[in-house]
């Protein structure tokens, strides 16, 4: 079939096999051009593994690393003339790649919340690695159903305790215009949201790999967080996602606990603000990530999710000696981000802003582009108007 872009708000509904396939190579061309991560994991556990950061984690723990990875994820495999997600074709062809190169690679699709998943991957280690030294924990979802009780959660993003209004830009069209948020209207919406998005389930995966034996010994384990600058602070870090984020962190020192017999180590990750299919989402964030991504690139430190990960793991996680943290116990790969310049030019764009300065200020265009590169499309020397075939599948599933 012939695969073109076509998008629904902050959604693209179809992906490009081809594209996501150059999209997961240029990443592990990226990770090989920096040489090994010294005294890198070896066997990983990926929850989260098909897109964004989670999979950039996955390439720069395997090809970085030579490591034995098992990616867990729920994706959509494709169908005759409808195309499969993303996150499906990215992990068929980081299977592929994994192959070639001689590394183990193994993946299991379905709701990671679940206990019926939980069993599965620890059935797959059991049987194919024995243990693994890292867990990454990496899952975007609105939804969660709780796999104890069966209550069905949903998250929403929104400010706590004010109204918010401010900026916004529509990416596809660039048009800027004022938005304004409603305040959650009760403490349900925040606990709904923090049990989506926060540390509970991140603990019960600790928990199950744990009393199946499946951790090995020093095994480390980190997610993923975002803090980012005060102008977002009440839509992210003071509104519902933030107080998930916070539960996410008072869950580190539960399972420093739980992993000390095995002398292991739970860490949080706050990362740099980028385009992902999560962020795309939110409010003021496209319109913040495009002033951003100007300044960086002309500052020249400008990063990706793959560039992120693989500093992450060669330059925190697997450094010589201790973890270097912040105040509040979690690692800053945010640090280039944060820088008090950076902030203070993109504040002074900000400012400026409009519909009709917006590509002149901005990098606009590279976010869009970042956005379209997520579902394999917009890269240079593909044949978007060839036909394409859509059915491809993940080696390890079928």
């Amino acid at each position: 079939m012939i695969i073109q872009p076509r998008t629904r708000g902050f959604i693209c509904l179809t992906a490009h096999p081809e594209g996501t396939a150059k999209n997961v190579q240029d990443q592990i061309d990226y990770v090989k051009s920096k040489g090994k991560i010294a005294n890198g994991p070896k066997k990983v556990l990926v929850i989260g593994a098909s897109t964004g950061f989670g999979l950039s984690s996955r390439i720069a723990t395997a090809f970085g690393s030579d490591a034995a990875t098992v990616g867990v994820f729920f994706e959509k495999p494709a169908a005759e003339g409808k195309t499969g997600t993303a996150g499906w074709y990215n992990t068929a062809a980081f299977e592929a790649a994994a192959k070639d190169a001689g590394l183990y690679a193994a993946s299991i699709n379905g709701d990671a919340f679940s206990d019926e998943i939980k069993k599965q991957t620890i059935d797959l280690i059991k049987k194919d690695l024995g243990q693994v030294d890292l867990v990454v924990y990496s899952l975007a979802s609105p939804r969660r159903t709780h796999p104890k009780t069966g209550v069905a959660y949903s998250s929403v993003l929104k400010p706590i305790g004010q109204p918010f209004t401010d900026k916004t830009v529509d990416f596809h069209t660039g048009v800027v215009s004022d938005i304004s948020i409603a305040p959650v209207e009760n403490e349900e919406d925040i606990a709904n949201t923090i049990a989506v998005m926060g540390g509970e389930d991140w603990k019960f995966w600790l928990e199950d790999l744990k009393a199946a034996g499946v951790l090995a010994e020093g095994v480390k384990t980190v997610a993923y967080s975002y803090i980012g600058p005060e102008l977002t602070y009440p839509i992210y870090h003071n509104g519902t996602i933030g107080r998930a984020k916070e539960d996410l962190q008072n869950t580190v020192p539960v399972l420093d606990d739980l992993l000390k017999d095995l002398h292991g180590k739970a860490y949080v990750s706050v990362n740099k603000a980028l385009v992902t299919q999560s962020s795309s989402a939110i409010p003021v964030v496209p319109l913040y990530i495009s002033l951003l991504y100007k300044v960086m690139k002309e500052k020249g430190i400008h990063e990706g999710t793959i560039e992120q990960m693989q500093r992450l793991f060669t330059d925190r996680l697997y450094t010589e000696g201790e973890v270097q943290l912040d105040s509040e116990g979690r690692i800053r790969v945010d640090d280039w981000e944060m820088r008090a310049d950076v902030q203070e030019e993109v504040s002074k764009l900000w400012a400026q802003a409009t519909t009709e300065n917006l590509e002149e200020i901005s990098d606009i265009k590279g976010y869009r582009d970042e956005f379209f590169h997520l579902f394999g499309f917009n890269f240079n020397g593909i044949d978007y108007n060839a036909d394409t075939n859509e059915l491809v599948g993940v080696p390890s599933i079928g």
